[in-house]
């Protein structure tokens, strides 16, 4: 039971993370590997706010450093033309000691002594009878939610829509006077501020940050987008959104599954989420190879 509630939150919780790359690989149609970075700044941010005495600000705090940070990948890829891979790495690498300078030079930071926004819900909720692991699965959903419900909103005003067009068809929308570089910025910066929402969120979960936390959140996230996809057919923004926080639910709970088997280590998860990744990547090619020899072998029946 403790194992299926903690994924649970988990799941909720990295579907900011989903939510992000969704953004960023779905929308835009950008490939970002800011993420990683992006992700770490916001435990590092979070985890010293909270020291500090101030753990609900700290995740605002990490929305705005998190925005920063995908506001320098969007420059790098639009005004000094840096291909936008190249341009997710540098900027990844670039904040490691970034990261670890505001982690006060250590790899990690304990949070066991100070106040967490999930040790004061629950001291909270204590009170009125919900006990703590559903107060943290209220938390996680509030907090998830307001984003799911904000950026669906967002997508459907006129940015929201030019941001959308210039991830379906740039050229239409430099036709169409609109700036796509400016939108391309803003994209990478919201996609990221939200990734490092969810970074600063698994701080005040597991109370502590770590500076290789961030390692493999790329293909955490693709995997759950696209678990989320399987299940939800025909999207729109909105079913998007909500599709890539129910395939982190999934993904979790296929993690927990995996790990209760004997013969599965720690080590292979992720092994088994680049395993997900590509074969769902894979889908389109595969449909097409099918497709192509259903045609040949019809030709010849033909004949």
């Amino acid at each position: 039971m403790a194992l299926a509630l903690g994924s649970l939150q988990l799941g909720i919780i990295y579907g900011l993370l989903a939510i992000g790359i969704y953004i960023t690989f779905r929308i835009l149609n950008v490939p970002d590997l800011t993420c990683e970075g992006t992700f770490t700044l916001g435990l590092a941010v979070s985890a010293v706010s909270s020291k500090l005495g101030h753990p609900y600000l700290s995740i605002i705090i990490a929305l705005i450093f998190g925005m920063a940070a995908g506001s320098v990948t969007g420059i790098l890829q639009t005004k000094c033309r840096i291909h936008p891979i190249l341009a997710g790495i540098l900027v990844m690498s670039g904040l490691y000691p970034v990261n670890l300078a505001i982690l006060g030079g250590s790899p990690n930071l304990s949070l066991m002594n100070s106040n967490t926004v999930f040790r004061d819900c629950i001291a909270k909720t204590g009170n009125i009878g919900i006990g703590p692991e559903t107060a943290k699965i209220i938390v996680s959903l509030i907090v998830t939610g307001f984003a799911v419900f904000v950026l669906s909103k967002f997508f459907k005003t006129h940015t929201g829509l030019a941001i959308r067009a210039t991830g379906d068809n740039e050229d239409m929308v430099r036709a169409s006077s609109i700036d796509a570089d400016r939108m391309k910025i803003l994209a990478l910066s919201i996609g990221n501020g939200v990734i490092a929402v969810c970074g600063a969120m698994i701080t005040q979960y597991q109370n502590y940050a770590d500076i290789n936390s961030g390692n493999g959140t790329l293909v955490l996230g693709l995997a759950s987008v696209i678990i989320g996809e399987v299940i939800f057919f025909k999207r729109n923004v909105t079913l998007g959104l909500l599709a890539a926080v129910t395939g982190s639910v999934v993904y979790r709970y296929i993690i927990a599954f995996a790990m209760r088997l004997p013969f599965f280590d720690a080590s292979y998860l992720k092994l088994v989420s680049a395993v997900i990744v590509g074969v769902a990547l894979s889908i389109p090619a595969i449909k097409s190879g099918i497709s192509l020899m259903n045609t040949k072998k019809g030709g010849r029946a033909d004949a």
